[in-house]
């Protein structure tokens, strides 16, 4: 796919509170190193929840979310939420997610270029099973089937078989038949190259020499025991530049506050309805 069948990638990067900065330097490295127009949207769970898309059930007990449906532990705010991707473009086009806890070294756009509309998705596909049974902050590690191939993730939101991963099935269906992508046969599910989702700690620069997006799946240096983590360095480099230019909360709208983020979806909705520009 050409990225100008595109006239902006929309890019969904999950957020946390206890994340707001990565999200933040991710967000900022997203656009910073992309050719092309990119538009980021915040996924805030308490938006979701405000405009009617999100209602999950959840419990915490001393720090730790558990999932009321099937009673097991996650660890952020947009551990369910990430899968309302598609309905949230309403099933059309293509459209990324990513975690907040990834840094992009690479053009989003080259992504683009990989798009295949054989595939209802196309991920990285990750054969992790961690041993730490911590991570972030002492939140409980879980493993389940096709661990971490739900965190960077390049959907085709218009694949007939996206059309069963309803808001419904979204609120109700377990989170392990979620994150193993159930709703879609094998084939259905592309492969991305391993550069695009490059697990800090247990990849390795043998196996991919320049990642073009690094992921701190176990934790990142803002979390204060994962200071030395492998390309903490580039993070806090990126972090200086979002400073430098005041954290874009301040000047966005994206941030103003249930409504005028609920806004910002409809504008991304509203961007896709609008008929593209006929060039010569």
């Amino acid at each position: 796919m050409a990225t100008e069948e595109l006239d902006v990638i929309p890019v969904y990067i999950g957020w946390d509170e206890r994340e707001d900065d990565a999200f933040w330097v991710c967000r900022h490295s997203v656009i910073r190193n992309s050719s092309w127009p990119v538009f980021v949207v915040q996924m805030k769970q308490d938006v979701l929840r405000y405009i009617g898309l999100y209602d999950r059930q959840e419990l915490s007990e001393n720090g730790q979310k558990y999932d009321v449906i099937d009673g097991k532990p996650f660890s952020t705010e947009f551990s369910f939420t990430r899968f309302l991707v598609p309905a949230m473009t309403q099933y059309k086009g293509w459209a990324v997610f990513m975690d907040c806890d990834m840094l992009m070294l690479g053009d989003v756009s080259e992504l683009l270029r990989l798009a295949d509309d054989r595939y209802a998705v196309m991920v990285v596909k990750h054969n992790h099973i961690p041993p730490e049974e911590s991570k972030m902050d002492d939140q409980i590690q879980t493993r389940y089937r096709r661990k971490n191939w739900s965190s960077f993730v390049l959907w085709n939101c218009a694949h007939p078989s996206n059309f069963n991963l309803s808001v419904d099935a979204v609120n109700k269906e377990p989170g392990a038949w979620l994150h193993a992508f159930s709703w879609l046969k094998d084939e259905e599910i592309g492969e991305l190259p391993l550069e695009w989702n490059y697990l800090v700690g247990y990849n390795s620069k043998d196996q991919v020499a320049r990642p073009k997006n690094i992921h701190y799946t176990v934790g990142g240096p803002w979390f204060d025991d994962y200071q030395n983590v492998e390309y903490a360095d580039e993070w806090r480099r990126e972090k200086r530049l979002v400073d430098f230019k005041m954290k874009p909360s301040q000047v966005e709208a994206l941030t103003g506050g249930k409504q005028s983020t609920a806004a910002a979806y409809r504008s991304m909705q509203e961007m896709r309805e609008k008929p593209r520009q006929q060039t010569a």
